[in-house]
């Protein structure tokens, strides 16, 4: 995939294989990083092979990744991949005035407001900027882009200015405890760093939700994938396609990849998909007669070899069951947080999202620490609030995450100013 305004000798091509589960990470990374490329397979490309054998990599190496300067990379971790196209994966300093985790949207409009008024800030994530919201290929319901625009620009964008005002970004870089140290909340790292902040702000997001049927697991990027469709053209063109949810990411995959596939067939248990998909979109996909619509049927079943072979799909209703060949299933069926590393830390729901404001205080059992009341982002510890789908009880738009990430800067300031 190549961004229509990069310029061709900043290209990085990749060579690996279109079936490869790390060759779709790495170029999944690259788009959402709004880092163009071209990908070549290895196993059908001459010249790929031939360029890989001069730089003696094998097969059993790839993907192999080579920048218009010369520089290559075989089998790139993330933190590799992410230093070598200029994103920083190590926090400057051990002390901030705010540290954010979750470079989704929430976290990005934290960022710029934060260092925009005077707070040292540092963004942290495990992946490439954007989060799930960086998958869309198309946002149209956004304010101030009658066109739409994709979720990898707008990230790019808000990026670049949270960078502008100076915030600084880490990424390939997970956060895996949480604990406080008066006057410190401490961020503890996967790679063991401690950052220390008197505010913490969790923007976290969620994580697509998986298909419990037997053989999706094994097939995971083998032509079972969730969400990142625009890394996925290569495996689409002139194939039929299969997806299933009914909600407005899977609508806007559906009609980004109807430009490449044979067809695209959405299933979904709803019975109608006006229930999840907003109006304006659903027309458009009746409209194109590339993509079909499944209503009232579910996937219960994937098989294959080594790839994605054929699903087997049961309607809701009658329970009868179809077989049909296909070598691509995307799967959008909801989300959850990964709030488990807060267990013990923070309240949380039944279902891991976690309770701010009223929710933690109305709590029986719960002790706050301070004669104010928790703030309407703030969670049950004091200087650690929530922005975006993470938090309980949150509107789960692109808007609303924005509009969150802006306002809980207003009451971090509150925070700071009483302490």
């Amino acid at each position: 995939m190549i961004p229509s305004h990069a310029d061709p000798a900043d290209r990085v091509t990749v060579i690996g294989f279109t079936w490869s589960p790390r060759s779709h990470e790495v170029r999944d990374f690259l788009a959402r990083s709004r880092v163009p490329y071209l990908f070549r397979d290895y196993e059908n490309n001459e010249r790929a092979r031939a360029r890989a054998d001069e730089l003696g990599v094998g097969a059993d190496r790839l993907p192999l990744l080579i920048f218009g300067d010369g520089r290559w990379l075989a089998e790139p971790s993330d933190e590799e991949l992410a230093e070598n196209v200029g994103l920083s994966t190590e926090a400057e300093s051990p002390y901030y005035d705010l540290i954010i985790i979750g470079a989704g949207p929430a976290g990005l409009a934290a960022a710029v407001y934060g260092a925009s008024e005077g707070l040292r800030t540092v963004l942290i994530d495990k992946d490439a900027p954007g989060g799930q919201a960086g998958m869309s290929s198309a946002i149209e319901n956004y304010l101030g882009f009658p066109d739409g625009v994709s979720g990898s620009e707008l990230a790019g964008r808000a990026l670049r200015q949270a960078e502008r005002f100076g915030a600084e970004v880490v990424v390939a870089r997970e956060a895996v405890a949480l604990r406080v140290e008066e006057p410190n909340r401490v961020v503890v790292l996967d790679d063991g760093e401690e950052l220390r902040a008197q505010a913490v702000l969790l923007a976290l997001g969620v994580s697509w939700r998986m298909l419990k049927a037997p053989g999706c697991d094994r097939l995971i990027g083998r032509g079972l994938y969730y969400g990142s469709a625009a890394a996925a053209v290569p495996t689409c063109r002139d194939r039929d396609v299969y997806m299933l949810g009914a909600g407005n990411s899977a609508g806007q995959a559906a009609m980004y990849l109807a430009r490449y596939a044979k067809s695209v067939t959405m299933v979904a248990p709803e019975a109608d998909f006006a229930e999840k998909m907003s109006e304006y979109l659903l027309d458009r996909i009746k409209q194109n007669p590339n993509v079909h619509l499944r209503p009232g049927a579910k996937v219960v079943a994937a098989e294959g070899g080594d790839l994605l072979e054929t699903i087997t799909i049961e309607d809701v209703e009658s329970g009868e069951q179809e077989t049909v060949e296909t070598s691509t299933l995307f799967v959008y069926i909801g989300a959850a947080p990964t709030t488990e590393w807060l267990d013990g830390v923070l309240l949380r729901d039944e279902k891991g999202f976690v309770l701010t404001g009223d929710a933690v205080r109305d709590r029986e059992g719960v002790r706050w620490q301070l004669e104010r009341p928790p703030y309407l982002l703030e969670t049950s510890v004091a200087g650690v609030f929530v922005a975006g789908d993470v938090r309980a009880g949150s509107v789960k738009r692109v808007g609303a995450a924005v509009g969150e990430g802006s306002m809980a800067i207003q009451f971090i300031h509150e925070h700071l100013r009483g302490r």
